[in-house]
């Protein structure tokens, strides 16, 4: 581990002046960066890069690869965001957060090659992981997409194969208010002559001409990748090659078939260059974990935590509901940022859940508790608002029976309040 240098800033007085910098949270383009990761001498990674996008299913896929890839034996960087709790979260190698000593150290790298050149706390963090990758040795790299794809910073570095997982209406501010629109950004990540899937079982046009024009090798779901429950197992088809009898995903619902599928076809067509055996596969989708997603923290009452914060993931964490219906009474903990589609996260639930716990989160993009309230009364939902998070988390707990479900979610941040609660005791 590298020690941390005397006088050298901390990890959380880096991180809190990347935040300050930079009068834009989010700038779109890869100029910059590029200039950036050249100086660093990044351009031309020494192992194959799989790059993920999508508007949900990015994360469940990274932890397919990264889980199984290390069970292979493979060094494995897998990068992420955004994070629940601590930055180091988002640099993973060979399943274990990078230290503080060695983020600051890369942080410390960048700065020094960026100049004058202006980078958001995405860009210059992004450039930190491939810095911290580019030093470790990797047999490969696994990147998930922050934003969109085409003119995202991960993208600064061309995939040996590239996933789109689902996509929908999300961050429509920045990639378009149609399908169409963002299909055509995320359809950015793709590269002539190598692997491009795509996980959507109904693409975007936009999607599809892009991969044609740049001559990418598209593989879709339902076409070229195909699975199929098997009683307690399921198999999964890449072409003509097929993985049998594979253990069902250790993360839950139905669209979890669809992602592990993605990462494995992603495997099988790099399997050249990364050779995994069936053993690993196996293990590793049965170990695959990812905090926030279906995060089961309690029993008696069950106690789930999720990030759906868009509509197309709140009605996936609904159809997870369906399948496991609770003896008792469903109750929600809800909370988001005001620049999502509230009402549609809304409807996508309403008819799971019995009792809604709403609270407003902190910051300027954080949605205020009567705003959601008026959502929900709206919507002809039963309600309560409490002044934070944890005081809603509290009184649903207080609230439900040993049969009652409690569930979170809305939004990252509203999940990682709960975590942090659940940590302090």
């Amino acid at each position: 581990m590298t020690a941390i240098t005397p006088g050298r800033d901390s990890l959380a007085t880096w991180l809190s002046r990347l935040e300050t910098r930079h009068h834009q949270t989010i700038q779109l383009g890869l100029d910059r960066v590029v200039q950036v990761r050249d100086r660093l001498g990044l351009a031309t990674p020494s192992c194959p890069v799989i790059t993920v996008g999508g508007t949900n299913g990015k994360g469940s896929v990274c932890a397919y690869l990264g889980t199984i890839l290390v069970m292979a034996g493979l060094k494995t960087g897998v990068y992420t965001s955004p994070h629940l709790l601590r930055f180091n979260e988002r640099i993973v190698i060979d399943g274990r957060p990078v230290a503080d000593a060695e983020l600051v150290e890369a942080l410390e790298q960048v700065e020094a090659a960026r100049g004058d050149i202006h980078l958001t706390y995405f860009e210059h963090t992004t450039l930190a992981a491939f810095w911290l990758f580019s030093r470790a040795g990797l047999d490969v790299m696994v990147l998930e997409v922050g934003l969109g794809g085409r003119l995202d910073a991960v993208n600064a570095l061309d995939p040996d194969c590239a996933v789109v997982t689902s996509i929908g209406l999300d961050h429509q501010e920045y990639l378009g208010d149609t399908r169409e629109a963002i299909g055509y950004e995320k359809a950015g990540i793709y590269r002539p002559d190598t692997p491009a899937l795509c996980l959507d079982p109904e693409p975007p046009e936009s999607l599809l001409a892009h991969a044609r024009q740049i001559g990418a090798r598209l593989f879709l779901v339902g076409r070229d990748i195909r699975y199929r429950l098997t009683d307690a197992t399921w198999e999964c088809r890449v072409g003509d090659a097929v993985m049998p009898a594979l253990p069902l995903p250790a993360l839950k619902g139905r669209h979890q078939l669809a992602n592990a599928a993605g990462a494995l076809a992603a495997l099988r067509l790099l399997h050249d260059r990364l050779p995994v055996p069936l053993a690993a596969i196996r293990a590793g989708l049965a170990a695959a974990t990812v905090p926030g997603r279906f995060q089961v923290v309690g029993q008696q009452p069950l106690r789930i935590l999720d990030v759906a914060h868009n509509p197309h993931a709140a009605q996936a964490l609904a159809e997870v509901l369906a399948d496991r219906p609770p003896l008792g009474r469903t109750l929600a903990v809800f909370a988001m940022y005001a620049d999502k589609d509230v009402a549609g996260v809304v409807r996508s639930l309403k008819s799971r859940v019995d009792f809604w716990h709403v609270a407003p989160l902190e910051g300027p993009r954080g949605a205020g508790v009567d705003a959601l309230a008026a959502v929900l009364e709206g919507e002809g939902c039963d309600f309560r608002r409490h002044p934070h998070v944890t005081a809603a988390w509290q009184e649903a707990c207080n609230m439900a029976g040993p049969a009652d479900t409690i569930i979170a979610f809305g939004s990252f941040m509203t999940v990682a309040e709960i975590l942090a609660t659940l940590q302090r005791g």
